[in-house]
């Protein structure tokens, strides 16, 4: 599911648009002609004034032409923006070319375009980017008009300034570039990842609420099945002393399938009734209930789960959260795949805190995922590692990031280790709760911890 999850939310987003895109090359060439203007008109410099602004008119051109074509709700794909960056990077070095080269302080502009790539477009374009800069750096570093002058209209630096300049563009495109990506990938893994989390939670939300959808089939179809159980009887009443036999026996299975209909939707309907203070048994379940919930799916995958309770006072009783739920199967679902031969899930509760601990006795979490707990796209899952040959392989490590993140979202706190006593090995998940967080939502938990000592009846929470 998480595979088709990723394929979906490959976000096409990350493509730039064409409006931010436009804007941000105006601020740019507003820039341009303000220098060149300011530099001509108020320091008095000699420059090629009309080269210049014919190569900034280049690029205002260009951006006229893309307004005029396309909406401005347009996204480039990764090659047309890798192509409109190559030509901000060449229309600057023409500009360079004109006024000084590297000795312009402002050839450390060559790194702009370079950062806009790196937070926008994958690396393979960004790195052919970062070339085509520092190869026209170096061309500039080499060939390049004069840089005007106030006396006798040039100055020439010392070769070696010119060389620092080059090596602070080599590094600082280097730097930036990949400092940029890492950050705007890491930004884009993380949105990619509470996509997911969402589209889980939604799911989780819909089957929640299928007892309330039963309970108003149920509703909505006991009046048909009275009126044919009432034409059945009227049936019997009148046929009866004279049906024969094949009448008699359809019948009688016409009423026993009615009064069979009649028993699984007034179950239906005790799912959905409500108590006396408005709200589902089904919503609220003890700790207990809720491992057994957990445990249930894994008891016939051939590792042994044990579960051990022990607490003072009245066992704990929460409102089924299922995003908590989901959460705490992901983790057991990781400690059985990995596990050796055992699973322990361990439940302990207090007057303030209540603690579950899912440890198994397989190889541990490997250092890696210790450092980065509860970042998206960490994975443990490998080939080796999996109990069916035929899968593929190595998951996308959204589980661990989705279970900690749903998990703590419902005010837990949850740590991962690894089994530090003597001669024991394995993971070890421990999930800490403040006893009032775990039952905030609980409905009258006072009936839930008095039924757990007595046999449950018709009007009992009963287990889920």
């Amino acid at each position: 599911m998480m595979d088709a999850a990723h394929e979906t939310l490959t976000p096409t987003g990350r493509h730039l648009r064409l409006d931010t895109f436009v804007r941000l090359r105006w601020l740019a060439l507003t820039g341009q002609s303000a220098a060149v203007v300011g530099a001509q008109f108020g320091l008095g410099l000699n420059l090629p004034f009309g080269w210049c602004f014919l190569v900034i008119a280049a690029s205002c051109w260009l951006n006229l032409a893309l307004r005029i074509r396309f909406p401005a709700s347009y996204r480039l794909s990764d090659d047309s923006a890798a192509l409109l960056l190559a030509f901000d990077i060449v229309q600057l070095a023409g500009l360079l070319f004109l006024t000084g080269g590297l000795q312009n302080p402002f050839s450390l502009l060559f790194l702009a375009p370079v950062l806009i790539s790196a937070t926008a477009l994958p690396p393979e374009r960004t790195l052919a980017l970062g070339l085509l800069a520092v190869g026209l750096a170096t061309l500039l570093a080499l060939v390049c008009r004069p840089l005007p002058w106030f006396a006798d209209g040039r100055i020439e630096l010392p070769f070696l300034y010119v060389s620092g300049v080059w090596t602070a563009i080599l590094l600082g495109t280097a730097f930036t570039g990949v400092y940029a990506w890492r950050v705007a990938e890491e930004t884009r893994q993380l949105a990619r990842a509470l996509a997911a989390t969402e589209l889980v939670l939604a799911r989780e939300q819909h089957l929640s609420q299928l007892d309330g959808l039963a309970a108003a089939a149920a509703h909505e179809l006991g009046t048909p099945l009275g009126t044919i159980m009432v034409v059945a009887k009227e049936l019997d009443r009148q046929l009866g002393p004279t049906a024969s036999p094949a009448i008699a026996e359809d019948l009688s299975l016409l009423r026993d399938q009615v009064d069979r209909c009649r028993g699984i939707l007034s179950k239906l309907t005790s799912m959905g009734e409500e108590t006396e203070e408005g709200e589902s048994f089904l919503q609220t379940v003890t700790l207990g209930h809720l491992i057994e919930e957990l445990v249930a799916p894994q008891r016939a995958l051939g590792i042994a789960v044990d579960v051990s309770k022990q607490g003072e006072g009245a066992e704990p009783v929460c409102r089924r959260n299922p995003g908590v739920m989901f959460g705490l199967a992901n983790i057991l679902d990781n400690a059985v795949d990995f596990a050796e031969s055992r699973v322990l899930i361990e439940a302990r509760w207090s007057a303030e805190r209540v603690t579950l601990t899912i440890r198994d006795d397989g190889p541990g979490f490997p250092s890696e995922v210790l450092l980065r707990a509860g970042e998206p796209y960490v994975t443990t899952r490998s080939r080796d590692r999996s109990r069916n040959p035929d899968e593929a392989g190595g998951g996308l490590g959204l589980g661990l990031f989705i279970a900690k993140t749903l998990i703590e979202r419902s005010g837990a706190q949850l740590l991962l280790s690894n089994m530090t006593e003597a001669g024991a090995h394995g993971a070890l998940v421990r999930v800490t709760w403040a006893r009032h967080v775990f039952e905030r939502e609980a409905i009258a938990p006072h009936r839930v911890a008095h039924n757990s000592l007595r046999p449950l009846t018709e009007r009992d929470a009963a287990p889920i």
